[in-house]
């Protein structure tokens, strides 16, 4: 059985779906790996790797698929797929492009919808790599303050610590909460979520926000912030605009899944922000946390605020995220496979396969998309 390893081909992807240590497990599976050529170069992975790890290398992706039973990639594909082939990756497919994928009979996962259940944690890509963007987001909005992050006391004089407040603490956010901390940074943080509290706490940092009956209900079963009512918004909206004017460095982190960023940070709040001060909106590839971020961009405010928008942050350090995500797909497919046949099993009545499959047997089967009876 043949699978194929894609490089991505949408601007700013600079991850790749499997690595030199995961096609060696793969091929201990049993499998033939096919690697299109250059797919790890910009993660730091270099087709020589791939070769001596066992993998064929292939010219183009149309080469690469052909005769594939199993494709592994990080964005949707844009090659044709062979008929009856598993695709693997974080496909963020709307109702069209699942019925896509049915009419051409693949069968696709969207590893993004994977159910938040305790023996999914491994498999994770959204956890895996929502981790690193936090990290990488504290790392960014450091290199874009003009002052220290830390205290600093020398001879001419002390630096204050940077003062450091990240909004929204999942997966994301905690990461950026630790790194804050291990930085030197006098930490603050706030979230919707009744259990985020103990969280930020937990990890040294102080809670910011304002807290009713209605935030007691703020998180669904699966972990996630729940949209809430315009009230609470603005009542919490108050609690941060007096707490925002006195921040150095704003890390923003809040989504709401399957919607767009709530706006956390208004254009006043980023007004009354010190010159030099810098936002970090991990939320920008949502439409973003800050009102004046623009998705994709870096830039200066009238003011002086840098706001940093970049999307893809888990992109932005390419070799870690490749190297999770990869591990991700491998334990997925390992997960569900089938040793004595040597191919993957996905029973239809298993909790993850169910969250992840968009199409079976020519046919939309997700509950999200699939057409109404």
């Amino acid at each position: 059985m043949r699978l194929a390893v894609l490089k991505e081909t949408k601007p700013g992807e600079s991850r790749v779906a499997a690595t030199p240590e995961t096609v060696k497990k793969l091929i201990a599976l049993g499998l033939d790996v096919t690697v299109e050529q250059g797919a790890g170069t910009a993660s730091g992975f270099p087709d020589a790797e791939y070769a001596a790890a066992g993998a064929t290398l292939a010219t183009d992706a149309a080469a690469t698929v052909a005769g594939a039973a199993i494709v592994f990639t990080v964005r949707a594909p844009e090659v044709a797929l062979p008929q009856g082939a598993l695709l693997i990756g974080t496909l963020q497919a709307d109702a069209a492009a699942a019925q896509a994928y049915a009419t051409a009979g693949v069968e696709a996962c969207s590893m993004e919808l994977l159910p938040r259940i305790t023996r999914a944690q491994s498999m994770d890509v959204l956890s895996s790599q929502a981790n690193l963007a936090g990290y990488r987001a504290v790392i960014e909005g450091a290199g874009a303050f003009d002052r220290g992050f830390p205290m600093l006391m020398t001879a001419a004089g002390t630096v204050p610590a940077a003062n450091v407040f990240v909004m929204g603490a999942g997966v994301a956010g905690l990461q950026a909460i630790a790194t804050g901390r291990r930085l030197g940074g006098r930490v603050s943080a706030t979230d919707v979520r009744p259990a985020a509290k103990e969280e930020i706490k937990s990890l040294g940092a102080s809670f910011v926000g304002h807290e009713d009956e209605e935030s007691k209900s703020a998180q669904t079963a699966g972990g996630y912030a729940k949209q809430l009512s315009a009230e609470f918004y603005a009542k919490q909206a108050e609690v941060v605009a007096a707490h925002i004017a006195k921040q150095d460095v704003v890390v923003c982190t809040a989504l709401v899944q399957g919607r767009k960023a709530p706006t956390l940070v208004t254009e006043a709040m980023v007004a009354s922000m010190k010159p030099g001060s810098v936002i970090v909106d991990i939320a920008a590839d949502a439409g973003g946390n800050c009102a004046l971020t623009k998705p994709g961009q870096a830039y200066v405010t009238d003011n002086g605020v840098k706001i940093l928008g970049f999307t893809n942050w888990p992109g932005r350090i390419p070799a870690a995220a490749s190297a999770l995500y990869a591990r991700n797909l491998l334990t997925f497919l390992t997960t569900f496979w089938d040793k004595d046949a040597k191919a993957p099993k996905l029973p239809p009545e298993d909790d993850i396969v169910q969250g992840v499959t968009l199409t079976r047997a020519g046919a939309v089967v997700h509950k999200m998309f699939a057409p109404a009876a």
